[in-house]
Parts: structure tokens; sequence; C-alpha cells
């Protein structure tokens, strides 16, 4: 009777052991692994982060509460390789759901956006803020002779596969990734109908970006500018240069320049729309879309100039004739010498 009685007790007390054992391990892999005061936290793990890394990145971005119930738990679930990416985590999430996260891979994606870009350079800084590739390999990966061909290019006119948009896509993502992913928005853009009105127009899909980036160029005032394509494809139509000043400054890579003087349309480039005629061989920026449906959809008119309006509002007047355009430009050279003189004055009595 002793016997089993003691045979009891060490029962009871090996249950109650294991118990204690078993609700610990539960508590340590179930319970909550974060707590922090807002209600979601996003990390970054860069390519090639160790298993050691990752947790100096847990640790200081208070992920996880206790450094050693984490490593605890990821040996047991023998977790050693981090997978890289952006991770948004919940608050009160359990050491068991992090580490699945992060093996899984389990990132979420970013919101990349590029507009307003000029340069090859400047889209190289602006995706590198916002995705794991440095600058330096984007703007290589861009400016590559090879990934021109690659994808149907020239070396200028590959500028037109990047077309500014926001696009969901992975922080890990590197230069060439990056590049292949513009290809494939390029592609998914050029629908056949977008195709057939370039085409109706004598224009190829790469023709359609460059004069975008010249529309641009000419005006910020997004419902002007099917006006001013449909003046430049009057002029390509009747084999009249398109003697656009924003490709002589693109040609001298000269963005200071605030008039266009004579001396400015002698440079020897195939940038100069004044001696040569037809498009430039590349885009002179990076287009946003608005401007690119507005060459495939332009106003149909009969203008062949343009000059800045005397009211300095940033829209234009048309004329159809070169001497309607003289007035125009008269009053506007009028206009910005008033301005000029008053602005001296004002700094004069400073």
């Amino acid at each position: 009777m002793k016997k089993f009685k003691r045979f009891f007790y060490l029962l009871i007390t090996l249950s109650i052991i294991g118990g204690v054992v078993a609700f610990r391990y539960y508590d340590v892999i179930m319970g909550s692994g974060t707590f922090f005061d807002s209600r979601l936290k996003t990390i970054y793990v860069p390519t090639n982060t160790t298993f050691d890394e990752l947790v100096e990145i847990l640790v200081e971005d208070s992920i996880i509460q206790s450094e050693s119930d984490f490593r605890q738990v990821a040996d047991w679930k023998r977790f050693r390789t981090p997978k890289p990416g952006k991770y948004v985590f919940d608050n009160g999430k359990s050491l068991n759901k992090i580490i699945n996260k992060l093996r899984s891979g389990d990132q979420t994606p970013v919101k990349l956006t590029f507009n307003g870009a000029r340069s090859p350079q400047d889209i190289a800084g602006t995706i590198a803020s916002q995705i794991e590739a440095d600058s330096v390999s984007i703007l290589q990966a861009i400016l590559s002779r090879e990934n021109a061909q690659k994808y149907g290019f020239n070396k200028e006119s590959f500028r037109a596969m990047f077309i500014p948009n926001t696009y969901e896509i992975w922080w890990n993502t590197d230069a060439d990734a990056f590049v292949d992913r513009m290809a494939q928005e390029f592609k998914k853009f050029w629908t056949e109908e977008r195709v057939a009105k370039a085409s109706a127009k004598g224009l190829s899909q790469s023709e359609t970006v460059i004069l975008a980036s010249i529309v641009k160029a000419e005006t910020a005032k997004r419902d002007e500018a099917p006006v001013v394509a449909g003046l430049y494809l009057n002029r390509l139509r009747i084999g009249m240069p398109l003697q656009a000043d924003p490709t002589l400054i693109y040609a001298h890579q000269d963005y200071s320049i605030r008039r266009v003087l004579d001396k400015h349309k002698e440079i020897n480039s195939p940038y100069n729309t004044y001696k040569n005629a037809g498009l430039p061989p590349g885009p002179i920026n990076f287009p946003e879309l608005n401007y690119v449906e507005a060459v495939l959809d332009p106003e149909e008119h009969k203008y062949l100039y343009m000059c800045a309006k005397p009211d300095f509002s940033g829209y234009h007047n048309f004329a159809r004739t070169l001497r309607q355009h003289n007035i125009n430009a008269k009053q506007y050279q009028t206009a910005l010498g008033k301005m000029m003189r008053e602005q001296r004055a004002q700094e004069r009595n400073k």
C-alpha cells in the first residue's frame, strides 16, 4: 500500500512538473512575443542577413520582448536562415507566428513611386530610397547598353521603357529585377488598342514616349497636354522641325537656362530639334502616363505655334500662322520685360 502511495505521489509530482514544462513550452512559443506602442511595426531585413544580425534587428526595433525566448523557439523550429524583405508585425504576435513569417519570407510589398523624374540619376536616387538596391547599381542598369538591347531598345530610347507610376514591388528587389519589372509594366501598358493609336499617328511605342517627354517639358498643365501634343503631331505630319526649346536645354544639359537664345540653337546634337527634323533619339525626361495618353489621344486642331501667355499662368497661346505667333510672342516679351523691370526696381529699393 505504501509503495502504491509513493508511486501515486511520484506520478502526481511528475504530472505537475510535466504540466509546468508544457505550459512553459506553450507560453514561450504561443504567448505574446511582441509588445510595442503602435498597432503595427515594420522592419527591413537586408539580403545576406545572418541569424544573429536578425536578432539584433528584432531587439533594436522592439519586435521581441525576450531574446533568449526567441532563440529558444528558433532552435526548436530549426530556424537559422532569415529571408530578406520588408516585414510588418501586429502587436501581440506570438514568437511562433513571428518566426513562421520570417522563415517563410512572408514579407509585405512596398509601394514604389517615381514621378517628376528628369534624368536617369533622378530615377536611380528615387528608387534607391524605396528599395534595397543602391542608386549606383540602378543607374548602371538603366544606362546599360546590354540591358537596352535585351529588351529591344537602343541606349537612347531605353528610357522610354520606364513609365512613372506607383507599383507594388518587393523591398529586396535588386537593380536587374527592377528593370525587368519595368519591362513587364511597359508591355502591360501597351495594349493592342494603344499600339494601334500610336501606329495611326506614324509613331512607335518608344517614339510616343519621346514625344510625350517633350509635351511634358513644354507644359506643366495637364489639361493643356493634348493641345500641345496635337501641335507637335501637326508639325511632324507636314515635316516641319519640332523646334522644341526643351530639347535644346536637354542637349546642353543645363537646366538653369530660362530663355533659349540663338546661341543655344547652334549646338551640334541629335537633340537639337531646330537643326534636325523629326523626333530626337530618346526621351528628354520620364513622362507620366497622362502625357503618353495625351499623345495617343491628342486634341485635333491646326495649331503649329505656341507661346507662353503674358499673364504667366503657365498656359500658352496657340496659333495657326507665324504672323499670329509673332503677335503672341511680342505680347509675352513685353509682359516679361515689364516684370523684370519691376523686379529690379524692387531689389534697388530693398
